[in-house]
């Protein structure tokens, strides 16, 4: 069994820079790179900053100031006992922004930190340029996929995709499962989530020891288990009311959503529902052979999407 590491244990070295940025009353470890227009990216659950290493590199390269950050809980981060909600982590990187020492950014989240990307953009618009989502539909359109297809029983259905969310909800457990067996519940999620290709890749074993180690951090594991209890428990209260027709609104700043055509989280229909909230200057590109993982699956793939989408 691996003791429990140290917070500081994912500011891996390499092309960047690592520092703490206070936003929001809480205290976030980023790392960085580049100089010029601010692309923030955005992390998903069970990962931390360094999933964005390839994106680093590609948008720093060209010409971009890449700054990756460990969501509220996750990492170096601060892991505070509440704020787990839409409302706060929206805030928090609204806060990051401003605290960067810009008035805008370019937002790309992957799963959790897609979702959280949809609602800085409704909720904080004058902070954000444009919004990019790697396996994120908006958040109401996985809600109402998940409400009709939960209702209809159907075997292969968005409810059942994202049983992980309902696992989550008890207490405690959900915790044990996570990091029992030095967290070999992360590698395995990550090879039911993930494309053939990437599994079948030497990267795939270093990426999977790092994300281990990173859930093993004191706290980490109750506070990402925290944003689905949120998500499921704001349905029965009103704050969760409130987010939902806070959310009603259009995004109308550009918007590149991307997907794999593999992810066995977010179906095909999932993947079309989000059109209702988006404004005219949006696309949305499937990568074939591709799970939940884009940006790292498929990289280059990825990268060249991202720095053509920002370029406008």
């Amino acid at each position: 069994m691996r003791s429990r590491p140290d917070p500081s244990v994912v500011r891996v070295d390499g092309p960047w820079s690592h520092r703490d940025i206070h936003a929001n009353g809480i205290r976030l470890h980023v790392a960085e790179t580049g100089e010029g227009p601010l692309v923030l990216l955005l992390h998903g659950f069970a990962q931390f900053w360094w999933t964005w290493r390839h994106q680093l590199t590609a948008l720093g390269d060209a010409g971009y100031r890449a700054v990756a950050v460990d969501l509220r809980g996750y990492g170096d981060s601060d892991k505070p006992p509440r704020g787990y909600d839409a409302w706060t982590l929206a805030g928090d990187i609204a806060g990051l922004v401003k605290s960067l020492g810009e008035s805008r950014a370019h937002l790309v989240g992957h799963g959790w930190g897609g979702m959280v990307g949809w609602t800085v953009a409704a909720l904080h618009p004058r902070v954000v340029h444009s919004v990019a989502t790697l396996s994120a539909p908006h958040p109401l359109a996985l809600r109402t996929e998940v409400r009709r297809t939960a209702l209809r029983g159907q075997r292969h259905n968005q409810a059942r995709a994202v049983g992980h969310v309902f696992r989550a909800q008890i207490p405690m457990a959900p915790e044990r499962w996570l990091t029992r067996d030095d967290a070999a519940t992360v590698e395995t999620l990550m090879k039911t989530w993930s494309g053939p290709m990437w599994t079948g890749h030497r990267d795939f074993p270093a990426a999977v020891d790092q994300y281990r180690r990173a859930m093993l951090v004191p706290g980490a594991a109750h506070c990402s288990l925290e944003y689905y209890r949120w998500a499921m428990r704001s349905q029965l209260r009103g704050e969760g009311r409130r987010y939902v027709e806070a959310m009603q609104r259009k995004i109308e700043h550009p918007v590149l959503q991307l997907y794999g055509a593999e992810d066995p989280c977010v179906l095909a229909r999932t993947r079309d529902a989000s059109t209702r909230w988006l404004g005219a200057r949006a696309e949305k590109h499937v990568l074939p052979g591709i799970g939940h993982f884009p940006h790292e699956e498929a990289p280059a793939a990825t990268n060249r999407l991202l720095t053509t989408f920002l370029r406008g």
